[in-house]
């Protein structure tokens, strides 16, 4: 499975072997990505739904640069549920970029307004909630959403669209009731 990540969490762990005689200990770290939220002016997970996304020093990751890794596609395990946590394995990145799956998208309300998870249709059907964190009025979700999938905030309608000019990534857009989005330039109208 292909995945592009479009943005990460705000919580992350990383774990290195347990050997300290091996000399490729750090090489093999493992980082986990998740949701979290300010709890008194320090980012906690304040997780409602448990998940994380795993990435791998050894397939291509470097914990020193993550924004390096946005807009990236990798090669991903499918996404499971272990030991009642969702979880996503990427593998490893590819170096030519290719048309995902999935993309991996971390989303706060003051960029989509605030979700409600108890509501039905909330989501579309083919988007996967990996991680929600919830916090007094903070929230932050983490999703696999496939091109063109939707989710409803109290705001609207935000649709996941590819960007024409580089279709392995993509941005979400609010639809507005006329049926144009809010990123859509207006048009004049030809005589």
């Amino acid at each position: 499975m292909l995945i592009t990540v479009l943005s990460f969490g705000s919580v992350w762990r990383r774990r290195f072997g347990t050997d300290r005689d091996d000399a490729r200990r750090f090489a093999r770290a493992a980082y986990y990505n998740t949701t979290g939220v300010a709890v008194n002016n320090v980012i906690r997970t304040r997780p409602k739904i448990i998940g994380h996304a795993r990435f791998n020093a050894v397939g291509g990751f470097n914990p020193n640069y993550p924004c390096h890794m946005i807009g990236r596609v990798f090669e991903c395990a499918g996404p499971c549920i272990w030991a009642g946590q969702n979880k996503v394995l990427f593998e490893r990145m590819l170096a030519t970029p290719q048309r995902p799956e999935y993309f991996l998208v971390a989303i706060r309300p003051e960029q989509v307004g605030r979700l409600n998870l108890t509501q039905p249709a909330w989501k579309s059907a083919d988007s996967l909630l990996i991680s929600f964190s919830e916090w007094h009025d903070q929230q932050e979700s983490m999703l696999l959403m496939p091109a063109y999938a939707w989710l409803r905030s109290d705001l609207g309608t935000f649709f996941l669209e590819p960007l024409a000019s580089r279709q392995w990534t993509a941005q979400l857009r609010l639809e507005l009731s006329l049926g144009r989005s809010l990123c859509d330039t207006p048009r004049v109208p030809s005589n």
